[in-house]
Order: structure tokens, then C-alpha cells, then sequence
């Protein structure tokens, strides 16, 4: 029970009868209309031309706290809604004024009754008053300016706008792709200190690095044990490399015995005393490393200088290189080089391998992997729903929808029992060369100012694909209104249907819709392969596109 009524049994249930009929009488009808929504609404002409708009505002004065809901949609035909305003709202005291604004518009003459709007508040309907629109012809000078054919379909240039987005899209990752392997793979990169004297002979990394450990502070830092350690180390490593003797894993008198065994067979021309002095350095590196043993700064650095002298004894002392020794060295590097190359390629082969694998997978788990492959492979029917899409009028009466191709006349000869009854047939059609993908129109006039047989008109279409081929035709109807009002039938089903040019049969789905009036008749014929999503998509677009003027 609202505040109002309240007021009025406090006032009944305390007043005397007559005091209450003078108040009532008086006053009850303002307490009353206040309650009450007030409605209006005016539009601000009511003669146009041909594809002028007009404004028509509808307000609502009701209670602050009312719940009002304002017609949305195409709910003002025959005339067109342009555009619905965002609501203005006025508050005074507890009242508030709801004003909303709808552009209107209509692109054929003539006289329209715009119909009462429903406004729903609180649950309850309230309806606007109708109102009568005059939309006047533009003159047209048919004396003075010429009247010319209608000119034919011409072929237009398809828009590459979304090849090149997608090419550069693919360019990007594959420079992005390609400078990830150049830098982390191909690019080569610049030697450290440690890697460039790895790569120096051993006769030449051997001296570099007896100097160094001249340049060290070990001794002064009493660490004859590094010291030691490093010097003989260095050594043990380039007899190692030059020698070819496993010199790194033997113990002193192991060593000395090879050197002495190579010495007796000539293939190395050391002194005695060489070997001897050898000897003792490698004694005193033991005793420091195993016992402790520290001898004076000027023995350590003068066993460096011994030692470089010893490498260097060792180098002249190794006999000449022979001519099949160099063949062999120039064959081994030639494998390394080979090696070191296939390597690289695989390296190569392998990144890119792993991009273009992660950039398929990526591609997969967002997009699914029907779309992927239909998209790598080229699926007609979706190259067909990605492409820029044509809006025309086709015939007269005319058919207007949105389509993928341009429907392309067809020359249609009509048998003499339908010349009779058909004054002119014009038909369009597009045909999918893979595929059962069909887009048709059809526009035909009668010689008799008389409604079309649209159940005759269904019979004959489906007699002419069973004369085709097809089988197990199952049929529905329904009703079909588009989006500016017109009404049609909707006729809808499967069946077995032939691929043109062969007698193969496949699972195919058609949809014909249909309007038609006093003297004239429309139709809008569409078949396509079963499951084919991308070809439902295409069907889905051109229905929801579909209009038709329906004057004959």
C-alpha cells in the first residue's frame, strides 16, 4: 500500500462522512493524478522527403522511485530506427521526467501511421499516441535530364587490406623468429680471455702461461703450494699436447721414463741434463704439494725459468713434422671444420624448428586445430567468409543482401503454360566451384494482380532438386520477419544431394525464403554441405542481412 492510500484511510477513519466527500471531491483527484505517470509525446515534423529523419520523443513524469522501460528495437514500423538517444532524466522533488528520443526514418513515399509505443512501468503497460508521417517524393527533372540504362554488373578489385595485415604479422614473428637464432646460434660471439689462449698452439699457451703465473702474487702471498701446483700443471699439459705422452695422470718417475723411452728411440733430442734438471723440479713441486716443503722464493722463480727454458729445449728437440703428418693434420681439421659446420645447421634447423612448432601449438590451442589446418590448407567455404563482402540489390521487385561473391544473372527461359501466368523472371545466383555452397534470388512478376501460391511455389522447388538428384528431402516451415518488418515463410530441411557435374551424393542442408504480394513474388534460395561450419556462418550472415521492397 503506497503513502497516498494510507493518507486516505487516516483521513476516512478520522473525519466525519460529509467533511470526507467535500475532501475527497476536492482534493482526492490531485492525490490521485499524482500517482499517475504522465506520458507524452510529439515528434518535430510530420512531412519529410525521402531518407530524412525525423526526431520523435516520448516523456514519462512518474514517482522517483518507478521502474521504466522504453521501447527498443525495430519497433516503429514501417518507419526505420536510425538511432535511439541515450535517456535524459529531470528530478523535481519526489518526481522525476524520463526523455528519450528515437531518430526515425523511411525510404519509400507515401503516408505511415507511426504506431502507439508501449511503455512498460512497473510492470504495467502505457502507450503513446499515434501519429500520422508524410514522406514526399524527390522530384525528379525527366525532361530535361536524361534517362539512361541500367548499367551492368562490372568485376570488382577484391581489397588485399587483410593479406597484407596477416603478412606482416607473419613477417614480424619471423624476424623476431629469425634475429633470436642469428643472435643466440649463428652470430658469432667474442672470445673470452680464457677461450682465446684455449685456441693458441700449446708451445705459445705454454709460454703465455708460464708468464702469467711470473705476473702472479703467490709467492708473495706465500702460496708455494698454487704455485707449484699451476707450474707444473702448465708443463705435464704441453708435453701432454706436443709429446703426445699421458703426461697429467703419471707420477714424476712414470714421466721421466717416458721422456727417457722417447729419448732412446730418437723421436725426442733432449740432453741428459735437461731431463735431469726436469726431474728435480718435479721433485721439489712434490715435496711442496705432499709435504709441506717451502723452498726459498729465488729456487721457485728460478724453477719457472727452468721450466720455460725446458719447453722450449722441447720444442727444438721434437723432430720436424713429415709431409704425410701435415696431410693428416690438414684431413683432421678438415673433419673438425665439417663437424663444427653440421653442427651449426642442425643448431639452426633445430631453433627454427622449435619456433615454428611453438607458434603452430600456440596457434592451435587458441584457435583449434580444424581452423589451423582448414586455414593452411585453404578451405573454400572459409576463404569465402573471410573475404570483404558485397551488399546489393538484386531484381525487381528487388532483394536486397550482404553475400560473400556477387550474384551473377542468370538467363532463364520460361516453358510457354508459365508464360501465362509469369509477366517476367529474374534470377541471380552464385555457385561454390568446390563444394554445395549455393546463394540464389529470384524476382518475379505475374501478369494477374493476384497473390502467389507459395506452397505451389515450395512444391515446384523441391520437385526441381529431386529432377537433380537429390533424396530423402525432409522439409520445415516457418514463419520469417526481417529486421525492418516484412513478413515471408521460411521453408528449411537436409537431404541426399547431387555434386554438380557428378552423380555423387552428399548430406546437404537448403534454406528458401520467401515474400511476395499483390501481382509479385521473391525468393531467396541457399544450399550448402552439411557440418560444413564456415558455410553455416556464410548462410547466417546472408538471412541476417536479407531485406526486399516489397512493391511491385
Amino acid at each position: 500500500m503506497n503513502k497516498v492510500s494510507m493518507k486516505l484511510r487516516h483521513i476516512i477513519s478520522s473525519w466525519s462522512g460529509p467533511v470526507i466527500f467535500l475532501y475527497l471531491l476536492f482534493f482526492g483527484n490531485s492525490i490521485i493524478a499524482q500517482l499517475q505517470p504522465v506520458i507524452t509525446s510529439n515528434v518535430d515534423t510530420t512531412n519529410i522527403k525521402i531518407g530524412e529523419q525525423i526526431n520523435f520523443t516520448v516523456s514519462v513524469e512518474v514517482d522517483s522511485t518507478a521502474q521504466v522501460f522504453f521501447p527498443e528495437g525495430q519497433t516503429f514500423s514501417p518507419l526505420e530506427t536510425v538511432e535511439a538517444f541515450k535517456t535524459d532524466t529531470t528530478r523535481k522533488k519526489d518526481r522525476i521526467t524520463l526523455q528519450k528520443t528515437y531518430a526515425l526514418t523511411q525510404f519509400d513515399s507515401g503516408s505511415y501511421v507511426l504506431p502507439a509505443q508501449r511503455i512498460e512501468i512497473n510492470g504495467a503497460g502505457f502507450f503513446t499516441d499515434s501519429l500520422k508521417v508524410d514522406v514526399a517524393t524527390v522530384p525528379v527533372d525527366t525532361v530535361n535530364q536524361k534517362m539512361y540504362d541500367i548499367k551492368p554488373l562490372i568485376s570488382v578489385q577484391k581489397s588485399n587490406s587483410a593479406f597484407w595485415k596477416i603478412f606482416l604479422i607473419v613477417l614480424l614473428i619471423a624476424g623476431i623468429a629469425g634475429g633470436l637464432i642469428y643472435w643466440f646460434i649463428i652470430r658469432k660471439k667474442p672470445l673470452t680471455e680464457e677461450e682465446k689462449v684455449a685456441l693458441l698452439p700449446p708451445y705459445d699457451r705454454a709460454l703465455l702461461e708460464l708468464k702469467r703465473l711470473e705476473n702472479s702474487k703467490y709467492l708473495i702471498q706465500d702460496k708455494y703450494k698454487v704455485y707449484y701446483s699451476e707450474l707444473t700443471a702448465i708443463v705435464r699439459s704441453y708435453l701432454e699436447e706436443e709429446v703426445h705422452i699421458s703426461a697429467l695422470e703419471s707420477t714424476t718417475s712414470e714421466l721421466i721414463q717416458k721422456l727417457e723411452l722417447l729419448q732412446d728411440a730418437g723421436e725426442l733430442k733432449l740432453k741428459d741434463n735437461t731431463i735431469k734438471q726436469f726431474e728435480k723440479i718435479l721433485q721439489t713441486a712434490d715435496l711442496v704439494k705432499f709435504a709441506r716443503s717451502k723452498p726459498l722464493t729465488t729456487v721457485a722463480e728460478q724453477d719457472r725459468k727452468a721450466i720455460e727454458e725446458i719447453v722450449v729445449k722441447t720444442k727444438e728437440a721434437l723432430p720436424e713434422p713429415t709431409e704425410e703428418d701435415m696431410l693428416e693434420q690438414e684431413e683432421y681439421q678438415e673433419v673438425i671444420a665439417k663437424k663444427k659446420r653440421k653442427k651449426k645447421i642442425i643448431s639452426i634447423v633445430s631453433a627454427a624448428a622449435i619456433v615454428l612448432l611453438v607458434s603452430l601449438g600456440g596457434l592451435i590451442a587458441y584457435l583449434g586445430p580444424s581452423y589451423v589446418w582448414d586455414t593452411i590448407t585453404g578451405h573454400p567455404t572459409k576463404r569465402l567468409l573471410e573475404r570483404e563482402w558485397v551488399s546489393s540489390s538484386y531484381g525487381y521487385p528487388p532483394i536486397i543482401v550482404e553475400t560473400p561473391e556477387v550474384l551473377v544473372r542468370q538467363q532463364v527461359k520460361l516453358p510457354p503454360d508459365a508464360k501465362a501466368n509469369i509477366k517476367e523472371l529474374q534470377a541471380f545466383m552464385y555457385r561454390s566451384e568446390k563444394g554445395l555452397l549455393t546463394i540464389g534470388t529470384t524476382s518475379t512478376t505475374l501478369n494477374k494482380p493476384e497473390e502467389p501460391d507459395f506452397n505451389q511455389v515450395v512444391e515446384q522447388i523441391l520437385k526441381n532438386f529431386e529432377d537433380q538428384g537429390a533424396k530423402n528431402i525432409i522439409t520445415k516451415q516457418e514463419e520469417f520477419v526481417t529486421v525492418s518488418g516484412v513478413k515471408g515463410i521460411k521453408v528449411f530441411g537436409r537431404g541426399k544431394f547431387t555434386v554438380p557435374d557428378t552423380k555423387e551424393l552428399v548430406s546437404g542442408q537448403y534454406t528458401i525464403i520467401l515474400f511476395g504480394g499483390n501481382g509479385f513474388q521473391q525468393q531467396l534460395i541457399l544450399s550448402w554441405l552439411d557440418k560444413d561450419t564456415y558455410a553455416e556462418e556464410i548462410i547466417n550472415r546472408i538471412i541476417g542481412s536479407l531485406e526486399v521492397k516489397t512493391e511491385a
